[in-house]
């Protein structure tokens, strides 16, 4: 048996997130639990399982989540890649500036 604890922690890594989260904003995710639209996000894309993800869940589809990131300028999300598995939400940004995310 795997033992995992329920929270983790994640760095934001380039400009998708923009203007809620910046690259090198870390980040204080919860693993599982409820995940509703409008939420941040950690997720792996279906067709790209190495890729880490900071997004935006949008809506439920075919069991898993279409996301997108903030900055509508970047398209590398759910309308590049398809469908997300979502690992955990992301509670709160610890650094640079601590925040509770909207």
């Amino acid at each position: 048996m795997r033992w995992r604890l329920p929270l983790l922690t994640a760095l934001v890594q380039g400009p998708s997130m923009v203007p809620t989260l910046h690259s090198g904003d870390a980040l204080v995710v919860r693993r599982g639990g409820r995940v509703k639209a409008g939420d941040v996000v950690i997720a792996r894309f279906r067709s790209r399982p190495d890729l880490l993800v900071v997004k935006r869940a949008v809506r439920p589809e075919d069991g898993g989540w279409w996301i997108q990131g903030d900055n509508e300028l970047v398209e590398d999300d759910s309308r590049a890649y398809g469908v997300a598995d979502v690992i955990g939400r992301v509670l709160f940004r610890y650094y640079p500036r601590p925040g509770r995310l909207g």
